[in-house]
């Protein structure tokens, strides 16, 4: 990509004349970082524009992945090394007095997702680009994200995430493409001009789908791919007689009914009004987004559409976007008078889905009511999928009607939408290998039955750009300076490095760059939560998605243990550690903000102790995203990676932690299998049960939490202080905690994460880590084994994955 440094300056004086009015001189912090932005997209848009004409040019298939979230962190740095600009701009703007870190921490994440999920998603869009396929995404412009974490009195409190404060100067409005997505009405019946039955809606809801654009930049070419976005509103959400009438809420009612689609990612859906918001809003971008592609369809090739298959993939990013597959067979079935079994042969070519959990609570299902209501027609679609469908399982299992019921996508009073991916979908791919098997022989296994040829493996990835260029620049000049460049677009280059595992001077130079990151992310607490950490202290982290399977709670209890072993020994002196946790609730999950609460209650006695300083410490990182994971990452010693086996999906963090030199503790769950297959279990710490050992107890239910607590008097204690008063005077705040553990609640078995089976085992890796960690250089040479083997990890060897067995795209080179 072409820099012309003069042109840049020009351009940064420009936009700031333009849009405040203002010189250099006068330029804020956030005038500045606006003004760069803008200038960077200026030389990013020639080659957006070109990928566009040049997909057009030569026709070929784009795949199209539908998310409820895209976690992009920020983009002012990512895309500035996608380019290969960045020390170009860096160099302008000292030439002109501005320092470059000082505007872009101005820029805010884009807050437009929350987990792994989102940040899957981000990553692959990523790789897309960089491997020159084309892949678009689409989603929701949410207004205020998800939300912005404060912890006060230790709780966690939800404010809004004002990231569109000011204008984003990453995206371009395209009102042009706006479309309209319907709601409710009635259905009515009507004849096409040939004698066809036609399906339309009368009193309708009409919300407008404004689409919003981001480029996505690759690295090392010319590609820049799209994410498109879509913000709803009212078509006539203003109301003038209401509102000359004085009647100002009624007036602006319809437009705030509206806006609430786009408003918040996964708004609290505890009670019905949530779950409709819900739905409103994973019908709202998949119609829109589906009604883009077809309108392009037709606009360029005509309403052929055996042909649609041969130019669109639609990836469904989870359950969250699968109402595009009725919808699809609507807008063809009504809108183009396609007959149904050409409309369905159509969608049994289009949609591929990856399932992302193993929690049966997580496959999203909808009551009939909720449903049929907000969508009729598309209602009644799946309602003639379903009874085509049961026609086919009573073939199959003629005898088993409870099977039949069981694999019914509409049974109980309820949609089960992943049933329904699974039975339109060409593909279904879980994300790890551990995954997918458990995929195959448990939760689906009536499905891997009757569709063998749809089920793949697809182990996720994270993209090394993002992950180890951008976010570790000392460890990746380490890198290059012994292996040179092409690992950032080739991972398994990697392996180069085991050759210096045994190197003094590279282990030393690998102990010096962790040290250095540890001391910026030190700099960083302290500045902006008052937290002094000490660098000499073992970092160990857990930073993720707040939820009971992924087992804060065993950490935290662990914590406790040691907190009481060091205050009742003064001969116990282990290695001083330092663990630090991120995460968000969910705003409707009360058991994982008591656990939050926990932690900081926890954190604030342990802090405070005299006896334990220098030895123990607890940091709760508030409002965990993106651009502090960037921070965090490159400075942890071990990555906690201690989900319940059989649970997790995959998980993503594990993998930017490796190739970060973090050590792993963790189960043999998801992607850990994998990381300590490629690394050696020698050089991470496993322990815990296995997936089939967890499964054999629940089939028995021969798990007995209690026996743990009767033969460990020191885990007893520490279950026992949730509400003995020891962290909370009456007693009552931890007690849900408690029970659920020893009792169990809300009618479920006690301890249904097998905290406690674990508890010993996760002890003794933890012992051994702290044992191994004295050593300085071998731990450094494990860290460095670690990195030299994560090269499977990249999302580009999973998008290389995809490509081969589900999307079968092919490289466009933009000029």
């Amino acid at each position: 990509m072409t820099f012309d440094a003069e042109q840049f300056k020009e351009n940064l004086t420009a936009r700031l004349r333009r849009q405040y009015g203002k010189d250099i001189t006068q330029a804020n912090k956030h005038d500045l970082f606006d003004a760069v932005s803008a200038s960077a997209l200026e030389i990013i848009m020639p080659n957006w524009m070109n990928t566009r004409k040049e997909y057009e040019a030569k026709p070929t298939k784009q795949l199209y992945y539908l998310s409820a979230e895209f976690l992009m962190g920020r983009a002012l740095g990512n895309n500035l090394i996608n380019s290969g600009i960045m020390e170009q701009v860096k160099d302008v703007l000292k030439d002109m007095n501005i320092s470059y870190d000082f505007i872009e921490d101005e820029e805010p994440d884009a807050g437009l997702g929350n987990g792994g999920l989102g940040r899957l998603a981000a990553c692959f869009l990523d790789s897309l680009a960089t491997l020159e396929y084309p892949g678009h995404g689409y989603g929701i412009r949410y207004e205020y994200g998800m939300f912005e974490q404060h912890i006060i009195n230790g709780e966690q409190v939800e404010f809004p995430d004002n990231w569109l404060k000011h204008r984003d100067p990453w995206e371009v409005k395209r009102s042009d493409l706006a479309v309209t997505v319907k709601f409710g009405g009635q259905i009515k019946y009507g004849k096409t001009p040939d004698g066809q039955d036609r399906f339309y809606l009368e009193n309708a809801e009409e919300i407008t789908a404004t689409p919003y654009d981001m480029p996505i930049v690759a690295y090392g070419s010319n590609t820049v791919n799209t994410l498109r976005l879509w913000q709803a509103s009212s078509p006539n959400g203003f109301d003038l007689q209401l509102f000359n009438d004085m009647q100002y809420h009624r007036a602006v009612e319809r437009q705030n009914d509206a806006e609430n689609i786009s408003r918040v990612l996964y708004p609290n859906d505890n009670g019905p009004m949530g779950k409709e918001l819900r739905l409103r809003q994973q019908y709202f971008f998949t119609s829109a987004s589906l009604q883009d592609l077809v309108h392009h369809f037709v606009n360029t090739y005509g309403a052929d559409f055996s042909k649609f298959p041969e130019y669109h993939v639609i990836q469904l990013n989870d359950t969250h976007p699968v109402v595009a597959i009725p919808e699809l067979m609507r807008i063809l079935i009504d809108e183009y008078n396609v007959g149904w079994d050409d409309a369905w042969s159509v969608v049994q070519k289009t949609f591929a889905y990856t399932n992302h959990t193993i929690l049966s609570e997580a496959l999203e299902k909808w009551t009939i009511e909720v449903f049929q209501k907000l969508l009729p027609r598309i209602y009644q679609i799946v309602e003639e999928i379903n009874r085509r469908f049961v026609i086919e399982l009573r073939q199959q299992f003629p005898n088993d009607y409870e099977k039949q019921n069981h694999m019914a996508i509409i049974h109980d009073g309820k949609v089960y939408m992943a049933w329904l991916a699974i039975h339109a979908g060409f593909s279904v791919n879980g994300v790890a290998a551990l995954h997918t098997k458990i995929l195959k022989e448990q939760e689906l296994k009536d499905w891997y039955k009757i569709y063998p040829e749809k089920f793949n493996n697809k182990t996720n990835g994270v993209t090394q750009r993002r992950w180890l260029l951008f976010a570790n620049p000392e460890l990746s000049d380490f890198i290059t300076k012994r292996i040179g460049h092409g690992w950032e677009k080739e991972l398994s280059l990697l392996k180069g490095l085991e050759k210096y595992v045994d190197d003094d001077a590279s282990l030393e130079e690998l102990i010096a760059i962790k040290r250095h990151n540890k001391e910026k992310l030190a700099e960083y607490l302290k500045h902006s939560q008052n937290e002094f950490l000490d660098p000499e202290s073992i970092f160990d982290t857990q930073v993720k998605r707040l939820h009971e399977y992924k087992r804060q709670l065993l950490n935290v209890f662990h914590i406790m243990y040691l907190y009481n072993k060091i205050v009742e020994d003064p001969s116990y002196n282990p290695p001083a550690r330092t663990f630090i946790f991120g995460a968000k609730a969910a705003s409707g999950y009360r058991r994982a903000k008591a656990i939050i609460k926990l932690i900081n209650t926890v954190a604030e006695r342990v802090n405070n102790d005299r006896r334990v300083r220098g030895k123990l410490r607890v940091v709760f990182v508030e409002n965990y995203r993106v651009s502090v994971a960037e921070k965090i990452i490159p400075a942890s010693d071990v990555s906690e990676q201690i989900s319940t086996a059989g649970f997790e999906a995959s998980g993503t963090s594990n993998m930017k932690f490796m190739m970060n030199g973090a050590l792993t503790i963790g189960t043999l769950d998801g992607a850990n299998i994998e990381i300590v297959e490629e690394a050696g279990e020698d050089n991470a710490f496993i322990f815990g049960l296995k997936a089939d050992e967890i499964v054999k107890m629940k089939q028995e239910h021969s798990y007995n939490p209690t026996k743990y607590l009767d033969r460990n008097p020191s885990l007893a204690k520490v279950v026992n202080q949730l509400v003995d008063g020891t962290y909370d005077p009456s007693g009552l705040l931890f007690k849900e905690i408690h029970d659920s553990i020893v009792y169990g609640v809300e009618g479920q078995q006690p301890d249904v994460y097998f905290i406690l089976a674990d508890f010993d085992s996760y002890v003794k890796a933890h012992e051994k880590l702290a044992a191994e960690y004295a050593d300085k250089k071998a731990w450094a040479r494990k860290t460095l084994i670690n990195i030299a083997n994560s090269g499977k990890f990249s999302s580009d060897r999973t998008i290389e994955d995809y490509v081969k067995d589900i999307w079968h795209l092919k490289k466009v080179a933009v000029k």
